[in-house]
């Protein structure tokens, strides 16, 4: 095979809060129905079955005094550092995220400048030439800037990238809808760069669609289910619809990304999924399998960091795939030749997945 610019992933970084928000946080809150009325459910209940569904015991809230653009600037020093790359030569620096820097004094969303803009601020870059932007696209964001980046990197125009993905999900959620107990904050960060190889290496493939005839909705902003409370805007999400949705579409669109790459999913060493909800994300497996008339799906073969970490949106991707490289997730290693599946799924609505295969 005549050697071929490959985009390949050289750097890994990620930012965890330090403040832990055990389940048991939630116990006084008043959680109220779509139509403002009380549960008929105790919150110790409420709370059970929200474990037993998300398999979330816990998750990380960020510091007043940490923005997103903060903790994507730390997560991108990690991974600048690992890859030895002068962060001067970076072509492009991408940052996904959907609500900006949400301050946690002034819940709005801002997002002037970019955040992109205030990484490479913080960063402290100066080469004009490196191309700093942001990109919403639900919780997918941080998948859709790989593409991206992949583009730009093997048609020639660039050598770099810098990708990340950065929430605080923690800040526009109704502390009244019991869904507020599934987001977290944090972010992710890779370092993309171009190397030429021989070899069938680095990001073999991707498929990504987009749903709205019936489905744009399923994740938007709207009030307080509180009766007569302010016009502040929170996340709202239709939980059942999103759920079948994702097992309708992301096994077919994950073995989509296979095909493309000619890649047998016996082949698959780690899928690494958005980390939503441990049953729906289990169930997607499951129907992935099936799709390849496969019964029997190996041990270890999709990591989960949501028992601890909760849903990070765009950060929960990059900040999984970081913890491996990093040798934090116990029994689980990445390793040169292996080939990986990264696959997300949310508002918009949106699916990807990209096909990796580690340099040897």
């Amino acid at each position: 095979m005549a050697q071929q610019i490959r985009t390949v992933i050289t750097g890994s970084g990620s930012y965890i809060p330090d403040r832990v928000v055990p389940n048991s946080e939630f116990l006084n809150n008043t959680f109220l129905e779509k139509n403002g009325t009380p549960f008929d459910k105790s919150n110790e209940e409420t709370i059970d079955k929200f474990r037993e569904i998300t398999g979330i015991e816990e998750r990380r809230f960020a510091d007043d005094n940490i923005l997103a653009s903060d903790m994507g600037a730390k997560a991108s020093e990690q991974a600048l550092k690992m890859s030895g790359l002068d962060r001067e030569e970076l072509d492009y620096i991408i940052v996904a995220h959907n609500f900006g820097d949400v301050r946690a004094e002034n819940r709005r969303v801002d997002m002037v400048p970019s955040l992109a803009s205030k990484v490479k601020y913080h960063l402290g870059i100066k080469n004009p030439y490196c191309v700093a932007y942001d990109l919403p696209f639900g919780c997918p964001g941080w998948l859709q800037g790989v593409i991206q980046a992949n583009y730009y990197i093997r048609s020639g125009d660039a050598k770099s990238a810098l990708v990340i993905g950065t929430e605080t999900l923690s800040r526009i959620c109704d502390p009244h809808d019991r869904d507020s107990m599934i987001y977290a904050d944090g972010a992710g960060a890779t370092v993309l760069e171009a190397k030429k190889s021989d070899k069938h290496e680095g990001i073999l493939s991707h498929a990504a669609r987009t749903d709205t005839e019936t489905q744009a909705f399923y994740l938007e902003m709207e009030k307080s289910f509180k009766p007569d409370s302010d016009d502040t805007l929170y996340l709202k999400m239709d939980g059942r619809k999103l759920y079948q949705y994702a097992l309708s579409n992301v096994p077919g669109l994950v073995k989509q990304s296979l095909e493309k790459a000619d890649i047998e999913l016996n082949q698959v060493n780690k899928v690494l999924i958005h980390q939503a909800n441990e049953k729906m994300d289990k169930a997607i497996l499951d129907r992935l399998f099936n799709l390849y008339d496969e019964s029997e799906i190996p041990d270890g073969i999709m990591p989960m960091t949501i028992s601890k970490l909760g849903n990070t949106s765009v950060a929960t991707v990059p900040t999984l795939l970081d913890l491996i490289l990093r040798n934090q997730m116990n029994g689980h290693t990445i390793n040169p030749g292996d080939t990986i599946v990264f696959a997300s799924v949310g508002a918009g609505m949106n699916i990807n997945s990209v096909v990796y295969r580690v340099p040897e």
